[in-house]
């Protein structure tokens, strides 16, 4: 699994013109399930974004979580993290996750940061989406459970 992790001073997600979900201070994240996937990922990216220290203390320190600044998150599913460019002009998508194994993780992404108290929102999986943000910082990380990176 993997996730890009966007602190953002808000961010919104549109289809087809019409809003969907947005989130005020928080972290927008851009997230891909592999298709070998298991619980044991999930859950390892869900506390790793949750718990990240990337936001400042009174110090201007990254010594707070979003756990800790009490922020929201945006989670917006995003096959194309697995996108393979390597050979050729076109990318393979061979390593995403199909649907029917995509979304359930998705989903369960979500409600896994809500049962830790987090206000989390979701675009809508497999919609053409129109993500806005507004990073702050800018600040962006890029997570693996694998710990490719």
């Amino acid at each position: 699994m993997r996730a890009v992790i966007q602190r953002v001073s808000r961010a919104s997600v549109e289809v087809d013109g019409k809003p969907v979900s947005e989130i005020e201070a928080g972290l927008l994240v851009l997230l891909g399930v592999e298709t070998d996937d298991g619980p044991e990922d999930l859950e390892y990216l869900v506390q790793k974004t949750l718990n990240l220290r990337i936001f400042e203390d009174l110090e201007g320190k990254f010594n707070r979580s979003l756990l800790d600044a009490g922020g929201e998150i945006l989670v917006v599913s995003q096959f194309t993290l697995y996108g393979d460019c390597r050979k050729g002009r076109r990318p393979s998508f061979t390593r995403a996750a199909p649907p029917e194994i995509a979304e359930p993780a998705y989903e369960r992404f979500a409600a896994r940061a809500r049962e830790m108290g987090v206000t989390a929102r979701t675009g809508v999986f497999g919609a053409m989406m129109d993500v806005s943000l507004v990073n702050r910082g800018p600040v962006t990380m890029l997570l693996d459970s694998k710990k490719e990176f």
